[in-house]
């Protein structure tokens, strides 16, 4: 496990709003300021990385508590819950390799701060107004936004990253 844990710093929002599109345009722009960025994503769907017929899926199905899948360009271990509770974020976290950075997607309910992703135009009720986690708001329409909280440009890379650094205590080499 980590001898350091990085800091977490969560992105959330409804479904739809850009959650991950924002986190993929955020995670070039911390690798060139130099910082190593991890990425844990909580899914309410099952997990396949490999189609039902394949070896990793018949040895899970034969019984194995892990599979570790391998190639030349990338790894993945898959575990069996089999019926017990989801590991708590900070396990999961522990599991990931060294980072500067851990961005989450997911985990509403687990404390660390938090940066909502709200197109009012959706429709959709936001969740600052309940979430006390939620330390700024990322939108495409400021002027629709009532709160106090600081209002970021959905589209403003840049603003955003410096923001979650100087939030969780990274100084960015200029």
């Amino acid at each position: 496990m980590n001898s350091r844990h990085p800091p977490l710093f969560g992105i959330s929002g409804r479904s739809g709003q850009g959650k991950t599109t924002l986190i993929e345009a955020l995670l070039p722009w911390l690798r060139a300021r130099g910082l190593t960025v991890n990425v844990i994503k909580h899914s309410h769907h099952s997990i396949e990385l490999e189609p039902p017929g394949k070896d990793s899926a018949r040895f899970r199905r034969a019984g194995a508590g892990e599979v570790l899948i391998t190639s030349p360009y990338r790894y993945a271990i898959v575990r069996e819950l089999n019926g017990d509770a989801e590991p708590p974020l900070a396990e999961l976290a522990a599991r990931l390799s060294q980072a500067d950075l851990v961005i989450v997607e997911g985990f509403a309910r687990e404390p660390m701060p938090r940066l909502e992703v709200v197109r009012p135009s959706a429709g959709r009720d936001p969740l600052y107004r309940t979430d006390v986690e939620i330390v700024a708001i990322a939108t495409d329409e400021p002027a629709a936004i009532e709160s106090a909280l600081p209002l970021l440009a959905l589209d403003d890379i840049a603003g955003i990253g410096a923001f979650i650094c100087e939030r969780v205590g990274i100084v960015l080499k200029d």
